[in-house]
């Protein structure tokens, strides 16, 4: 119905240009501006290398010319007590030779298990995303990883850091910040059925000088185990900013399936 009231309000000599925005626009407005590296962490008890690669190519000519490309590396690396965890991502499409989006992220996270249901982490994090105006937006944080459960099966954590925030926004009002937030997390790991894992993690940063100025971000993702590390994905994802950039939707959310390998 949203299409439908686009076309009726948009001239049909403007309907190539809106339709071909719509199409690169899309998959990229509901990004989240917080990114959830705990769905992204590897449930393991296993000493190694683990982690996942993906790089995605498309070209479309027809009438316009549409070129893309997305990147997405995983690599987490476990020994005793130590864990690292890294994590690139990257997207881009232009038309025409015109840039339309251009979005990239790296997180950096140690984290080092002094007790059985108790970790430090640290991590840093750059961040670039145009349809949410963050020119760039680094992250240095510090904080506790706390495990609430005891079943295998069942996995239930508690997170709670404190990050200084450097940010350049396109934007005329606001356009530089330099804030200390609040992060904390609740995660789960489930994994009821041999071939079923479902992970879930809320994330709430507000700020400490102001609490109303608050970001919540919640992802979950259902995993069902097609043949060897091959399986079947569902992921949702929703975001809430109480003070975007001027123009930036408060609410974000997407609904996204695919396919995923791991090792």
């Amino acid at each position: 119905m949203i299409f439908e009231k686009l076309q009726g309000n948009i001239k049909k000599k403007n309907m190539k240009k809106a339709s071909l925005l719509f199409v690169l626009l899309f998959p990229f407005l509901l990004q989240s501006q917080i990114i959830n590296i705990e769905n992204l962490r590897r449930v393991t008890d296993t000493t190694g290398w683990s982690g996942f690669a993906r790089l995605d190519l498309h070209l479309i000519k027809n009438k316009n010319t549409i070129f893309g490309i997305s990147n997405r590396i995983r690599l987490q690396y476990k020994k005793k007590k130590h864990l690292w965890l890294f994590i690139n991502d990257f997207n881009f499409r232009e038309a025409n030779s015109k840039k339309f989006v251009s979005r990239s992220s790296q997180h950096l996270r140690y984290n080092y298990r002094f007790h059985p249901k108790i970790a430090v982490e640290s991590f840093l994090q750059s961040q670039r995303d145009e349809i949410s105006a963050i020119r760039l937006r680094g992250l240095v944080g510090a904080g506790f990883r706390f495990k609430l459960s005891k079943l295998e099966n069942y996995k239930f954590y508690l997170g709670t850091l404190a990050m200084y925030e450097y940010e350049e926004l396109n934007s005329d009002t606001e356009p530089l910040n330099k804030d200390w937030r609040s992060s904390s997390y609740f995660s789960m790991s489930l994994f009821p059925k041999k071939k079923i894992t479902i992970v879930s993690t809320t994330y709430f940063q507000p700020r400490f000088d102001m609490f109303s100025d608050f970001r919540i971000s919640s992802q979950t993702t259902i995993a069902l185990g097609i043949f060897k590390n091959f399986s079947f994905t569902t992921n949702f994802t929703y975001q809430y900013d109480e003070f975007p950039v001027l123009g930036v939707p408060k609410e974000q959310y997407r609904l996204t399936n695919g396919l995923l390998y791991t090792f």
